[in-house]
């Protein structure tokens, strides 16, 4: 049986609902695919689809249907079917631990599948501060090929640094 979050989710970005300015924003930057950027920044309120827009934004980073990323994914290539070979989704609210972080770390230097090792971390303003500084030496010089979304609600929480530039 699958989750009604999981049945619904959006395939591509034209499906996701009340956000055409983030959705247009995601759009340009794979159309010029020479914008690609290794680390986004989703704030907003609880419910409104950061997550699921971080799920379907690497999903069209990482379709293989051609030789770049493609704003409607395929849904048919092994990136499309099996995401989590190159996507990882953390939920900092409840994986604790210093030594998960660094696990997570390890994995985003290693070579992807497709062409981006994506990690998503959800509720990043929930990580401690021991490890959002494992995780800072990676942000600031992230590994080629990774890219990095944090999704958060408390956007304020999120200890200040040159990386992750918030106002």
């Amino acid at each position: 049986m699958t989750a009604l979050y999981n049945k619904y989710r959006p395939s591509n970005l034209s499906q996701v609902i009340s956000q055409q300015h983030i959705t247009d924003t995601l759009t340009n930057i794979i159309c010029k695919s020479e914008n690609i950027k290794q680390i986004y920044l989703f704030v907003g309120p609880h419910g409104v689809g950061k997550t699921s827009t971080a799920r379907t934004y690497a999903k069209t980073l990482n379709c293989l249907k051609s030789d770049k990323p493609t704003i409607k994914p395929c849904g048919k290539c092994s990136s499309c079917i099996s995401p989590q070979l190159d996507t990882v989704e953390i939920d900092a609210a409840s994986n604790t631990g210093v030594d998960n972080t660094l696990e997570n770390i390890k994995a985003s230097h290693l070579a992807p599948h497709s062409r981006y090792r994506i990690t998503i971390i959800d509720e990043v303003h929930a990580l401690s501060n021991a490890r959002f500084k494992a995780l800072l030496k990676t942000l600031e010089e992230p590994p080629p090929n990774a890219i990095f979304i944090l999704c958060t609600t408390e956007v304020d929480k999120i200890p200040p640094t040159g990386t992750i530039s918030i106002r």
